[in-house]
């Protein structure tokens, strides 16, 4: 048996995973298909393909700083270098501040943690129970497993879920509001537009990327990642996938109206809605353990709405395990 079970194979899971590894047996679950949870690559072909949830890295603290710099330094991770729009000033974001990705797509980081771990996909968590000093895990395709030891990283919502009678900590009764996101990716015909990525200043839509900057593939079409405003997203997302069709041409139809680029035929579109995308206010604790029931919980949520927050909310739940 695993010392250790971790759900979500993120920034979050990633990182607890690989360093629990280093002492224990770890076992990893998730609900997807493959790595990264929000920062997830949807593949088309080979190495073509969209960053469909985290677009970019911005580094702000000392020790993430310290330690995208080393993934750079073994090239699993680069710089994204291009022309990129900030159209939208309230955000005071810098024109060049440092934008970092991964060399084949933004799950490359936890790619690389993972890369010893167990890990096993399209595995929903649905149950679990605490019985004779063990944690019962009951799963969506009917499998059960036993751990002496929990980690979970799954959004709040779900979180309470799960587990809310287990928690013995004030934040799980806290009302957090995690923002939803609608990200459509389109492939187009090649335009004379050298931009590698915009931020509107917009009510609808948010952000376009493009992929072919990120120098990951050639391709003599043209691929977009578009998404869409917090604000937005909160009043569609529980009914995005009745209506994937028409909130996808909203969005499509704002990209080529805020970019100015000539309107033409899209050649493939596809929808993916994150329901629980950030949270933007942090809580007064980084990350939870209890070393009585051996549960813990660390997740960006905690940190705020950046994939750093994820990594220190990690880092902080690694600490209060080794005590």
């Amino acid at each position: 048996m695993s010392s250790f079970c971790v759900v979500g194979s993120g920034i979050s899971g990633a990182t607890i995973a690989n360093l629990l590894s280093k002492r224990h047996l770890v076992d990893l679950f998730d609900k997807a298909k493959s790595i990264g949870g929000r920062s997830s690559f949807k593949r088309l072909d080979k190495a073509i393909g969209f960053d469909h949830g985290t677009q970019y890295i911005s580094p702000k603290s000392p020790a993430f700083k310290k330690f995208i710099k080393g993934l750079i330094r073994k090239k699993i991770l680069k710089n994204w270098n291009g022309k990129h729009l900030f159209l939208n000033q309230a955000k005071n974001e810098k024109k060049k501040h440092t934008k970092v990705i991964g060399r084949k797509g933004n799950n490359d980081i936890s790619k690389y943690l993972l890369k010893n771990i167990n890990c096993y996909f399209q595995s929903e968590l649905k149950k679990i129970d605490y019985k004779q000093k063990k944690w019962n895990l009951t799963f969506a395709d009917g499998q059960k497993k036993i751990y002496e030891k929990v980690i979970l990283t799954c959004p709040f919502p779900q979180l309470t879920k799960l587990c809310k009678k287990f928690i013995k900590n004030s934040f799980i009764n806290k009302k957090v509001k995690m923002d939803a996101n609608i990200t459509v990716m389109i492939v187009i015909k090649k335009t004379n537009k050298n931009i590698s990525s915009y931020f509107f200043n917009d009510k609808i839509l948010g952000w376009a990327a493009k992929e072919n900057s990120k120098n990951r593939f050639k391709s003599n079409l043209d691929l977009w990642t578009l998404q869409s405003t917090y604000k937005w997203a909160n009043k569609k997302i529980n009914k995005n996938k009745e209506s994937k069709d028409l909130n996808s041409k909203v969005l499509i139809e704002q990209f080529f109206k805020l970019t100015g680029i000539k309107k033409t035929k899209t050649l493939f579109s596809f929808n993916h809605g994150w329901k629980y995308s950030s949270n933007s206010k942090p809580l007064n604790i980084k990350s939870y353990w209890d070393s009585s029931l051996n549960l813990g919980v660390c997740a960006d949520w905690f940190v705020g709405p950046r994939l750093e927050a994820g990594w220190i909310s990690a880092i902080d739940l690694f600490k209060k395990i080794k005590k």
